[in-house]
Parts: structure tokens; sequence; C-alpha cells
């Protein structure tokens, strides 16, 4: 079992040797149920990844997680196939962390951010020997700067470029139109200051990192609250 994304496929006498997402749907909602199993450990980066985006909080994400996984299972019948599970689902992770950060009412508009939030990042050209501990952990950087950005970025930046989805499954995970995608995401950027941006794209696919313990633990509180727990 994988670190970050264990027991993602399954095999069956398919000659990729791979069940889809559509196939595992199928089959659970034939009575198969334990196979939903297989969706979470396949999916849990990314909404972890997605609800970290909203929420800017670990303990927060992971409660939307398993929100998530429980109201997918429930309604897996409503899916319909006309967009990619994968994007099925981190829509109803995206939804449940946005309905939770208008509940702590910490929904920025664009008009009312303070100039303060739009300055770059600036750093000194003489680099001391603390800062030079944190370059060497660009990772923890990187984390740390996308945390920071606004609410209304911070979404778009992190399924855009950390999760890797193109603008047209951003913009229907997130209900947004693809150009406020764009424009969002441009406004994003802006706020890393451009040395960073540059730094870290050997780094950005590794941030957030879903380990082991964390996934066996959310798998098992939303097998639990689903019914299908040994």
């Amino acid at each position: 079992m994988a670190e970050m994304e264990p027991d993602s496929t399954v095999a069956t006498s398919s000659p990729a040797g791979v069940l889809t997402d559509e196939e595992i749907v199928a089959r659970v909602l034939g009575g198969e149920k334990a196979l939903f199993e297989i969706l979470m450990r396949r999916y849990n980066q990314r909404l972890f990844r997605a609800a970290l985006g909203v929420l800017g909080n670990d303990g927060e994400a992971e409660d939307v997680m398993q929100d998530a996984y429980v109201r997918a299972y429930s309604h897996l019948g409503q899916f319909s196939g006309a967009a990619r599970f994968s994007t099925w689902l981190t829509r109803i992770a995206v939804y449940e962390a946005l309905a939770r950060a208008r509940r702590r009412r910490r929904v920025v508009e664009i008009d009312a951010m303070p100039d303060s939030s739009k300055e770059t990042l600036t750093t000194s050209t003489e680099r001391n020997p603390e800062e030079r501990a944190i370059d060497r952990d660009l990772r923890s950087v990187l984390e740390t700067a996308v945390q920071a950005l606004p609410e209304l970025y911070r979404p778009v930046l992190v399924l855009r470029e950390i999760e890797g989805l193109s603008t047209a499954e951003t913009a229907e995970c997130l209900g947004l139109s693809e150009s406020l995608v764009k424009v969002r995401l441009h406004r994003g950027r802006a706020l890393l200051r451009r040395d960073l941006t540059a730094r870290s794209q050997g780094a950005l696919a590794g941030a957030f990192p879903f380990h082991l313990s964390r996934c066996d633990r959310v798998v098992a509180a939303v097998l639990r609250r689903i019914g299908l727990a040994a």
C-alpha cells in the first residue's frame, strides 16, 4: 500500500486489469458496497487538497472530506456520468468546504480585499542562516505561501497548479465560469513572488501530502458512518 494514494486499483478480468471509477460506481450500486473504499483511497489526496484550498485548516479539511464522502455515497445513484466521477466527487467536497467557510463568514470579496493582501512577497538578496534553512525545505515554504492566499484565490490555485485540473474542470468543481477561474488564477499567482513561483515548480506536485495514517483514519471514519465498517 503506497503512502500517497494506497490501493487505488484492483484486479479485474478486463484487459486493462483496473476498475474504472464508473465500473466501481456501478458495482457499488449493484450491491458490492465495500468497493466504495477504493474510490475513497483513490481520491483522498485530491479531496484533501481541494478542501484545504478553501478552508486553510487541516482538521476542517478532514471533516469536510468525511462529509463529502458520506454525501457522495448517499447520492451515488444520482451520478449520471455527464462529468467524470472525479469531478463530480471533487465538486461535492468543494461545496461542502465553501458551505463551512460561509458559516465561518470568512469568504473574502474581491472588491473588499485590503490593499495589504495585494502585496507580493519580498526577500532580501542576503540570505541569513535561518532563511537558508527554510529554502532547503521549499515544500514547507510553498504550503505556507499558498495557505496565506486570500480565500477567493486559494481554491483555484490549489486545483489548477497543485492538483493539476484543467481550467474547465476547476470551473466545474467550483461552480465558476472559466473566465473567472482564469482571472482568479492570475491574481493568485500575482500574490506569490516571481522567484518563489519559479523555484516551486518541482515541489508543487508533492505539496500537501495525504499520508497513510490520515488516509486510513478518514476511510475508517467514513466506513463507520455509512455502515460498512467491519
